[in-house]
């Protein structure tokens, strides 16, 4: 499954952000398994919305950046991984999200 990568900022609109992404995360589950894709996208939300809340508490993606982050969306037997970047009080970038088996994202 190809990791879904940009940039795409929002200021406490999680659902904005996971329609940008939902295509490229979603769809190759999607002709398989419909319900499974809508489940997966739901999960990739609630991330989203924990986010809003509470970014600070995702773990640091690089000891040398405490504003470099990860989010695990658990789904099914693995899930996802968003890479994000605490920007300022009101804003993080989600820089990548990555489902846990691919051959990169550890």
């Amino acid at each position: 499954m190809p990791a879904a990568t940009g940039a795409p900022s929002f200021p406490g609109n999680a659902p904005a952000c996971a329609n940008a992404f939902a295509p490229a995360l979603v769809g190759f589950l999607a002709p398989l398994d419909y319900a499974a894709a809508l489940r997966a996208r739901a999960a990739i939300e609630r991330g989203y919305a924990f986010l809003e809340e509470m970014p600070f508490a995702c773990r640091k993606a690089d000891d040398a950046n405490p504003f470099l982050r990860e989010l695990v969306v658990p789904f099914g037997g693995a899930g996802y991984v968003a890479l994000f970047e605490i920007t300022d009080s009101a804003t993080l970038t989600i820089l990548a999200v990555r489902h846990q088996r691919e051959d990169d994202c550890h």
